[in-house]
C-alpha cells in the first residue's frame, strides 16, 4: 500500500516537472529564436500596413514576418504560449505578427508594447524575462531584442505562458 501510494506520487511528481519544463520560457523564446535564425537574418525593408498604421516592414532573410503567423502559430502548437513579433516604429514596437488575441478575439497586430519593464529593457538591448500583462492577461514572459546586422535593435521576439 505505502509503495503504491508513493509510485503515485513519483508519477504524480515527474508529470509536473514535465509541465514546468515544457512552460519554461526561455526554453521556449530560445525556440522562437531559433525559427526565425532559420529562415534568415532580420533587416527592416519598406514599410507595411499592419493593423491599420503603416509601420517598417521587418523580413528574417527573405520572408516578410508582418502579418505573416506561421513562426508565432508554430511556437503556440509546441508550447502552447503566446508568441509576437514586434517591430520597432519610432520609439515604440508594434506588434506585426502574433498569436496573442485581443479581448474581442482577434489577432492583437497594430498594438504596441506597453511602457513597462520589457520595454526598458528591450530598448537598451537587453533580454527580459520575469511576470507581465500583455492585453490584460498575466504572463511568465521573455522578450528579446532583434538587432540588426549593424547592432541596431530593430523589433523584439516575445513568448508567454498564462499564468
Amino acid at each position: 500500500m505505502t509503495f503504491t501510494r508513493f509510485a503515485i506520487a513519483a508519477a504524480l511528481l515527474a508529470g509536473s516537472a514535465t509541465s514546468f519544463a515544457s512552460a519554461d520560457p526561455k526554453a521556449t523564446i530560445a525556440d522562437l529564436d531559433a525559427r526565425l535564425a532559420k529562415i534568415g537574418a532580420p533587416r527592416l525593408e519598406g514599410t507595411d500596413a499592419v493593423g491599420g498604421k503603416d509601420v517598417p516592414a521587418i523580413y528574417f532573410g527573405q520572408r516578410k514576418i508582418n502579418n505573416n503567423f506561421d513562426v508565432v502559430d508554430a511556437v503556440r502548437k509546441a508550447h502552447q504560449a503566446t508568441a509576437t513579433v514586434f517591430v520597432k516604429a519610432g520609439d515604440e514596437f508594434v506588434r506585426v505578427s502574433t498569436n496573442v488575441l485581443t479581448p474581442e478575439g482577434k489577432r492583437g497586430i497594430g498594438t504596441q508594447l506597453a511602457r513597462n519593464a520589457a520595454y526598458e529593457a528591450v530598448s537598451k538591448g537587453q533580454q527580459y524575462c520575469g511576470a507581465i500583462d500583455v492585453l490584460g492577461t498575466a504572463f511568465d514572459a521573455c522578450y528579446n531584442p532583434i538587432k540588426s546586422a549593424d547592432g541596431q535593435v530593430i523589433g523584439v521576439s516575445y513568448i508567454g505562458h498564462k499564468k
